[in-house]
């Protein structure tokens, strides 16, 4: 009888412990979970607000690019005295492979030193190989289409048709990706779009008939337009100056027989000369393109297309302070009109990348 009394003894005690630890295990999970609770409101704020500054960075960093970029013209004007277009378009990309690689070599000695834990990064693929190299030959195609463009039909006819790059890039992020835009960024985009038109609009009534001009002008957008899209997708997985340090270097292999078989100069043969080539590859293209290669990885190609419409403004205004060039009431008015369309875009949701 005792035994039999004794026997249940073990049970009890286990049965009780096993209760205790499922209230334990109840408590510590509902203390979980309303913490979590509490927290989420807080880390959703947080997390908008962090999105926000990016994007506010992002957006100062296109305009500092957007200004770079617009210094090109009066630098390849002033090169262009001592070597022809595709010389000047040769030393600008492979100087800029010296400053990219230099940066990147600089930067991993750097965190060797410090002894800063690298990131490793996934080895190329040969996806990886193709975008890089379609990306160097995109960008000189519109390079080059864009300088064949100048020489076939007149400045005004040119600019307007490569204006039109920011429509090809909508286009294209809509058909390849699957990107969906707001009404807000449309109607932006059209206003931007008509202004840009409208500013070389006194020029196009004296245009004469120059058809494969436009047209190269026309592949010359497209072109570009394919490059920002790939380089929004490389911005994925590699930064901007491993993205750029490709596109020059296969860019400037591919102008250099060019040069050498229309047998122009090659380099510059003054200070002058060089200290143009030099800026031009240090300012527009390692800093200015860097930056906005950079600005990819949080806004989305298109919008950044979309700013570059204000490239053509800034260059005029740098034309009318450096060289006394006139700009008429009309052309402040496109200019307005510019402003007020990239406006209504960056107040858009399609600004952020997708």
């Amino acid at each position: 009888m005792s035994k039999k009394l004794e026997l249940p003894e073990p049970n009890i005690e286990l049965l009780g412990k096993i209760c205790e630890d499922n209230e334990l295990n109840s408590a510590l999970t509902t203390e979980e979970k309303t913490s979590i609770v509490s927290r989420s409101p807080e880390n959703l704020k947080n997390g908008e607000l962090a999105d926000s500054q990016g994007k506010f960075w992002a957006i100062v960093s296109l305009s500092a690019a957007l200004l770079a970029v617009s210094l090109a013209a009066i630098f390849i004007r002033l090169s262009e005295r001592e070597i022809s277009p595709n010389a000047t378009v040769f030393n600008r990309l492979w100087i800029a492979t010296v400053v990219f690689g230099v940066w990147n070599g600089a930067g991993a000695a750097r965190r060797r030193m410090s002894g800063e834990q690298v990131e490793e990064r996934s080895s190329y693929t040969l996806q990886d190989v193709m975008l890089l190299t379609a990306v160097g030959v995109v960008s000189s195609a519109s390079v080059g289409f864009w300088a064949w463009s100048l020489s076939q039909t007149n400045v005004a006819n040119s600019t307007v048709l490569r204006n039109l790059t920011p429509l090809f890039t909508t286009f294209g992020g809509w058909l390849l990706l699957g990107r969906r835009f707001d009404n807000r960024f449309l109607v932006g985009l059209a206003v931007a779009l008509s202004g840009a038109i409208a500013i070389g609009m006194d020029d196009l009534q004296t245009a004469g008939d120059n058809l494969v001009g436009d047209i190269a002008a026309l592949l010359s957008a497209m072109f570009y337009a394919g490059n920002l899209l790939i380089s929004e997708h490389l911005r994925t997985k590699f930064p901007a100056t491993t993205i750029l340090m490709w596109r020059c270097f296969i860019g400037s292999i591919l102008v250099l027989p060019l040069v050498l078989l229309a047998g122009d100069r090659v380099f510059p043969y003054s200070g002058q000369g060089w200290l143009a080539v030099i800026a031009l590859a240090v300012i527009c293209q390692a800093f200015g393109q860097g930056l906005l290669i950079h600005s990819l990885g949080r806004l989305s190609s298109e919008f950044v297309a979309f700013f570059l419409l204000l490239e053509p403004v800034i260059t005029a205004i740098m034309a009318w302070v450096l060289f006394s060039e006139s700009l008429s009431l009309f052309n402040w008015l496109a200019f307005s009109v510019v402003l007020a369309g990239i406006y209504l875009g960056k107040s858009s949701g399609s600004v952020a990348q997708k």
